[in-house]
């Protein structure tokens, strides 16, 4: 499980990229990159990672389900996820 202030730290790019998307799509339609440096580093959305939404995991990730696969897994076996099933054959 990933230490907490890692996870807030996260939460916290997403709610400046959120902000800005904006003023930034407007800067970058203007041609205006001296605006666009003085924003915030974190207000770029490419500084995101995809991490787990309960464990904060940042490898293994399924877009899908924005979960990591262990959880995923774990999920799925005590029947969390609807219409997740464990292949037998």
């Amino acid at each position: 499980m990933a230490k907490e202030s890692i996870k807030a730290r996260e939460r916290k790019r997403e709610r400046m990229v959120a902000k800005y998307a904006a003023k930034r799509a407007e800067l970058k339609a203007a041609g205006d990159y001296e605006g666009l440096d003085k924003l915030p580093k974190d207000s770029s959305p490419v500084r995101l990672h995809n991490r787990c939404k309960l464990t904060g995991r940042p490898r293994g990730y399924m877009r899908k389900f924005g979960i990591s696969r262990v959880t995923f897994r774990e999920m799925a076996l005590e029947g969390k996820i609807p219409g997740i099933t464990k292949a037998s054959w």
